[in-house]
């Protein structure tokens, strides 16, 4: 796909055809950028893994770095988890929408091929309504920042396109989206109370409001404003490069 035949539409000028053509290219198996309550990402049909495939082409990287899933309801948890902790529903009731992505064991049945996830997923519902509408039309995407790996996340359209360019059909434009902190991660995989993975907008303390016994097994450098939320941290790799849409690689389960 050459750059002449990127689209970009404006969510605040014409939402409907924006939402439109977003769809058309997501059931199509063809990349988009879409803003978020973070900052910009890239997201592909969930279920469809050749269009993941086209994901992680895009951003260059590998398979061992799956991104996570954005929905548009937290309800959906449910149908792709399974042993899901009542802490997790507890702390997705209390803080979804918003900069929270939950690390669950994945539905055995589950037909994602996101890359070598080890039999978790990572869900998130973000606190934007336009994406949240999006995610309702389109169903499951898996979101990665918009930026190729190693370079800074997109906090506008623009700053996207001239990374991406033509791996992707289709950009919403949201507006700027710069700024702002990244998800905070909790696995609850590993432990039925959660671990925090990454400190993000959700600090700590707050969350154990909700759950009082939630471990902290993040990193001690708290990431900077600005990042990505897509990609999942590992236990060892702290999403260093992109902290914001959902975020990097995912960790193993327990």
């Amino acid at each position: 796909m050459s750059d002449a035949s990127v689209n970009i539409h404006s969510l605040e000028r014409e939402p409907e055809s924006a939402m439109e053509a977003a769809v058309t290219a997501v059931r199509a198996g063809e990349c988009i950028v879409l803003p978020t309550d973070t900052v910009y990402g890239i997201g592909a049909d969930a279920f469809n893994a050749a269009a993941v495939a086209k994901l992680l082409a895009a951003k260059g990287r590998g398979r061992d770095m799956p991104p996570p899933v954005l929905v548009g309801d937290p309800q959906v948890m449910m149908a792709l988890g399974t042993d899901i902790s009542d802490h997790a529903k507890e702390l997705a009731a209390e803080h979804w929408p918003g900069a929270l992505t939950i690390i669950v064991t994945a539905q055995q049945s589950l037909q994602m091929d996101l890359g070598e996830t080890r039999g978790t997923i990572a869900i998130r519902v973000p606190d934007d309504d336009a994406t949240r509408e999006l995610l309702r039309r389109t169903g499951p995407l898996a979101v990665s920042s918009a930026n190729r790996s190693g370079h800074p996340a997109a906090g506008t359209v623009a700053e996207a396109k001239r990374q991406l360019g033509g791996s992707v059909a289709v950009y919403l434009d949201g507006g700027d989206r710069s700024g702002n902190a990244p998800s905070t991660i909790i696995d609850f995989t590993r432990s039925k109370y959660g671990t925090v993975l990454r400190h993000g907008a959700l600090g700590l303390e707050l969350l154990r409001e909700t759950v009082p016994f939630l471990e902290d097994g993040a990193p001690t450098e708290k990431p900077t404003t600005g990042g990505s939320n897509a990609e999942v941290p590992s236990a060892d790799e702290a999403g260093a490069d992109e902290s914001g849409v959902g975020e990097q690689e995912q960790p193993p389960s327990a």
